[in-house]
This record gives C-alpha cells, sequence and structure tokens, in this order.
C-alpha cells in the first residue's frame, strides 16, 4: 500500500470469499467513514445483467474483465469497495490493489454454511455440497486474498457492527 494522498479520496476495498460480510460490513463501515459504499457486483449487474447470466452466456473470463474494469472505476471513485470473491483469481486486479488499503474478510465454513443455501451463486450452482464447494474455491484463493490484504478480521462469530467499528478505525489510522 502506498502513503496516503490528500488528492485522493478516502478509499478502502474489501475483499474476502462467499459470504463473508463484505457487503454488511462494508456497507456499516462506509456510514462511519462518511463515505459511499460500491459492491463491484452489484455494478457489474446494474450494467450487464445478472451475474448467473453472464456466467452462462460468456463464461469466467469474460466477466473477470468486466469484473476488472467495475473494480477499478470504483477505487478511482472512492469509499468503500467491496469487491466479489473471485476478483482476486485476476492479476491486474491484484495489482490494482496493491496502492490501496485492503481488509481481507475471512470467515470458516461452519459460520458460511447457513450464509450460501439458496442465494444464486453462479459458482455454487447445481452443488450437491455448496459448502464442500465453498471450501474447495476459498481453498483455490486464500493465498491471493492474503497477497493483497493489509488486515484481515474474521467475521465468523463476531457482531458485524462491532467489525465494522474495527475496520473503520483501522482505515483511519491509515489515513
Amino acid at each position: 500500500m502506498s502513503s496516503p494522498d490528500p488528492d485522493r479520496p478516502l478509499t478502502l476495498v474489501l475483499v474476502g470469499p462467499m459470504a463473508a460480510g463484505k457487503t454488511s460490513v462494508g456497507r456499516k463501515v462506509a456510514r462511519l467513514l462518511g463515505v459511499t459504499f460500491v459492491d463491484t457486483d452489484k455494478r457489474i449487474a446494474a450494467a450487464h445483467g445478472p451475474i448467473p447470466e453472464i456466467f452462462a452466456a460468456h463464461g469466467e473470463g469474460h466477466f473477470r474483465e468486466l469484473e476488472r474494469t467495475a473494480v477499478a472505476e470504483a477505487i478511482a471513485d472512492g469509499g468503500v469497495v467491496s469487491l466479489g470473491g473471485g476478483a482476486v483469481t485476476d492479476a491486474d486486479t491484484r495489482a490494482l490493489l496493491h496502492e490501496h488499503p485492503v481488509a481481507y474478510l475471512t470467515v470458516s465454513a461452519e459460520a458460511v454454511a447457513n450464509r450460501i443455501r439458496g442465494a444464486g451463486r453462479p459458482l455454487l450452482a447445481g452443488e450437491e455440497d455448496p459448502v464442500e464447494r465453498w471450501r474447495a474455491i476459498f481453498e483455490q484463493r486464500r493465498g491471493w486474498y492474503e497477497q493483497v490484504a493489509d488486515l484481515t478480521v474474521d467475521t465468523s462469530r463476531r457482531p458485524m457492527r462491532t467489525l465494522a467499528e474495527e475496520i473503520a478505525a483501522w482505515r483511519k489510522e491509515q489515513a
């Protein structure tokens, strides 16, 4: 992460696996910091249609291209930016993240089990055991999350409000 630039808007990027709480925590952190909140998955869906349909029609590679652009635009605008779970799989996206404070939200498989059932996540669609598939995806990506992270926070059992307050306080210290 580079040193703070007074001409740049306050930015905080949240990364982590599916269902780690990036959107829930991110909204609260943004309110505490007095900045906007952007969920890049929602931004992509608003511009290009539902993510499962993008995956089905064009494949994951095309989706990652759209995602890279959405991440770059969101970071340039500033605020709290929540990335989709797979954004870190793209080397160019990871390179972009090294210039900004990044909080990695992690979560245990036990805690995530209730969060992912019936959630319409394309990489878990049709899986007999979505938790096992989640585990496999998380293990594939864990190193990338750790690589880009400046702060790691486990969201498994603590109240979202407490987590948000800790992350916001950490981000203020970075400014």
